[in-house]
């Protein structure tokens, strides 16, 4: 299964970091390929939520939909996440948020699957391509938010 990871680091506090990756319905407001997030159910203290997302994917001219399950503990500096539904085949990660001298390194994981049927490997190798910077572009934006408003 395909797995793309990157890190950044974040001139913030873990939980300043933390706090603005988990608010996942203000994406759109500074994610230009996300077009919409909505939380679906949550839990009463917060750390299980269940969302919808759409996602443009300008280079194919299309959206992506999923449903996701994402668990948040705070104190060990996680969010995991699993797909319930959607476009992809099988999706699923980790965030993680690590103290690091004078600031945060939010690192992400993702492993994926996204069908097309008879699709080449130059296809496959373009999702790969997209899926990659879509996790830098979502740690690049969640790190200008942050830091934008320190």
């Amino acid at each position: 299964m395909p797995k793309v990871e990157s890190s950044i680091i974040i001139n913030a506090p873990v939980a300043k970091v933390m706090a603005c990756a988990k608010d996942i319905e203000a994406f759109p407001e500074f994610m230009p390929d996300m077009k919409s997030v909505k939380i679906l159910e949550k839990s009463p203290d917060g750390n299980r939520t269940i969302s919808e997302f759409v996602g443009i994917v300008k280079e194919f001219k299309t959206t992506l939909k999923w449903t996701e399950e994402d668990f948040w503990d705070e104190s060990a500096g996680t969010c995991k996440f699993n797909l319930i539904k959607g476009d992809f085949k099988t999706y699923s990660g980790l965030w993680t948020f690590k103290e690091v001298d004078g600031g945060t390194k939010y690192t992400s994981v993702i492993e994926y699957e996204y069908d097309i049927p008879m699709i080449g490997p130059l296809i496959k190798a373009l999702v790969a391509k997209k899926m990659q910077q879509n996790v830098d572009s979502i740690l690049a934006a969640i790190k200008s938010k942050v830091e934008s408003a320190s």
